[in-house]
C-alpha cells in the first residue's frame, strides 16, 4: 500500500493512464466499488430509477437518471447501477426524451457513489453509446469480450471445460456451462424475439420460423395473422407452461404465425404428411411436424439445447430426446434420429449464429452449444 501511495503522490498522470488502459468496469464491479473513485462503466440501459428498489421500464417520467446492468434482461434492481444524467447529457441519454435507449449498451464515466441510496455513478464527465465490453466480473453470467465470431472463438473461454470430451462427459460439462443464465419473464420474451429474430433486410420486422415470412415487429398478438411465441420444445412435453424457466427460454422460442403455431400444436418432429398451406415447405400429419428445409437444423439444435440445459436438477423436468412421435405430456421430444439428420443437412447459417450471439450478449448470457459446435450432437447422441 505504501508503494501504491507513493506512485499516486509522485506520478498521478501515470496512475490515470493505467486506470484508463484497464478499460471500463462491469456494473457488478462498479457496485462493489462505491468509494468515490472516478471510473468508466459499461452496461445495458434497463430503465429509469425512481427509488432504491423501483426502475421504470416504460412510461418514463424524467431525463435525470438511468439504470444500467450487465445484461439487457436484468430484473433485479440490486444488480443495477443508477447513473445520474446531468443537463449536458439529457438530450441524448434521458429516457423521457429517448425511450428507444432502453436495451442499448452505453459507457458512462463519473464518480462511483450512492444515488437514491443505491449503488450509483454521479456527476458524469462522459457518456457514450456502445463502448468496449468490460472485463468479466465475478458474476456467474459470462460476459464476452468484444463480439467475436460465434463458435470456436469461445473454445478457450466459455467452452473450456467441454473441449476434448464426448458422450456423457461432454453432456455433463455442457449442462454445467449453459445452465448459468439470466431468466426472462414471458412478457420479456416479446422484446427479446424482436431483437433475436430481426429480419436482416428490414429492422422493423421479424422472420417467422415456419412460414419464413418477414412481418412487422409490432404485429405480435393473438389475431389470425399476428405472430406469437412458439415453443419449439412444446411446453406440454414436460408440462412446464410459460412460467419463468424452460417456458421462457429464448433459445427455443421463435416468432410464428398464430394459426401456423396452432396447427403445429405440440406435435413431435418427423418427415412426411400433408403440405401446410400457410407454411410452404412444411408438412404435418396426426402426430408429427416437418419444418421447411431452411430451418430443419435450427429446430434440431433448439431441441438439443433444451435436452442438455434442463436435466431435472433445478425444479424443472428432465427433458430428453427420444424416438417417439407420440410423447404427449411426457418430458420427451422426438424423433431423435431425424433431428440428427436435420442437424447435419442444415448447418448453422448467419441468421442462426447471430441469434445465438444476441441471446448470449443481450438477454440470457448463455449459448446454444450446438450452434457453435454442431458436431457435438453426434458426439453425445451418436
Amino acid at each position: 500500500m505504501a508503494f501504491a501511495l507513493a506512485v499516486v503522490l509522485v506520478a498521478p498522470v501515470a496512475v490515470t493512464a493505467a486506470a484508463s488502459a484497464a478499460g471500463p468496469l462491469t456494473v457488478a464491479q462498479a457496485l462493489a466499488a462505491q468509494d468515490g473513485r472516478s471510473a468508466a462503466v459499461t452496461g445495458y440501459v434497463i430503465g429509469q430509477p425512481t427509488s432504491a428498489t423501483t426502475v421504470l421500464r416504460s412510461g418514463f417520467t424524467a431525463d435525470t437518471a438511468i439504470a444500467i446492468a450487465d445484461t439487457a434482461a436484468e430484473t433485479g434492481a440490486s444488480r443495477m447501477l443508477y447513473v445520474q444524467v446531468t443537463a449536458a447529457y439529457r438530450s441524448t441519454f434521458g429516457l423521457l426524451t429517448n425511450p428507444g435507449l432502453r436495451g442499448q449498451r452505453i459507457t458512462a464515466t463519473g464518480t462511483l457513489t450512492a444515488y437514491f441510496s443505491h449503488g450509483g455513478l454521479k456527476n458524469p464527465t462522459a457518456m457514450t453509446l456502445g463502448g468496449t465490453t468490460p472485463s468479466p466480473s465475478q458474476s456467474p453470467t459470462p460476459v464476452p469480450t468484444g463480439t467475436p465470431a460465434p463458435g470456436g472463438d469461445y473454445d478457450s473461454t466459455y467452452y473450456a471445460n467441454a473441449i476434448g470430451k464426448s458422450g456423457t462427459a461432454l453432456r455433463s460439462s455442457l449442462h454445467s456451462i449453459i445452465k448459468v443464465q439470466t431468466k426472462l419473464s414471458y412478457d420479456q420474451v416479446w422484446e427479446a424475439l424482436k431483437d433475436t429474430d430481426q429480419d436482416p433486410a428490414n429492422t422493423n420486422n421479424v422472420i417467422l420460423l415456419n412460414t419464413g415470412r418477414s412481418q412487422s415487429k409490432s404485429s405480435n398478438g393473438g389475431g389470425v395473422n399476428d405472430w406469437n411465441r412458439e415453443h419449439v420444445w412444446a411446453k406440454s412435453h414436460g408440462d412446464f407452461g410459460t412460467a419463468t424457466g424452460p417456458g421462457t427460454d429464448v433459445h427455443h422460442l421463435r416468432p410464428e404465425d398464430v394459426s401456423v403455431n396452432s396447427t403445429r400444436g405440440n406435435k413431435d418432429f418427423d418427415t412426411g404428411g400433408s403440405p401446410v398451406a400457410e407454411a410452404p415447405g412444411c408438412y404435418t400429419d396426426a402426430d408429427s411436424w416437418e419444418p421447411r428445409n431452411a430451418v430443419k437444423g435450427d429446430v434440431a439444435r433448439m431441441l438439443m439445447y433444451m435436452a442438455i440445459r434442463y436435466e431435472g436438477t433445478d425444479g424443472w423436468p428432465n427433458l430428453e430426446l427420444n424416438q417417439s412421435v407420440n410423447n404427449g405430456s411426457a418430458p420427451y421430444h422426438g424423433k431423435m434420429s431425424v433431428l440428427l439428420q436435420w442437424n447435419q443437412a442444415d448447418p448453422p447459417d448467419t441468421f442462426e449464429k447471430r441469434r445465438n450471439q444476441r441471446i448470449y450478449e443481450r438477454w440470457q448470457g448463455n449459448r446454444n452449444p450446438f450452434v457453435d459446435h454442431p458436431e457435438w450432437a453426434t458426439a453425445i447422441w451418436g
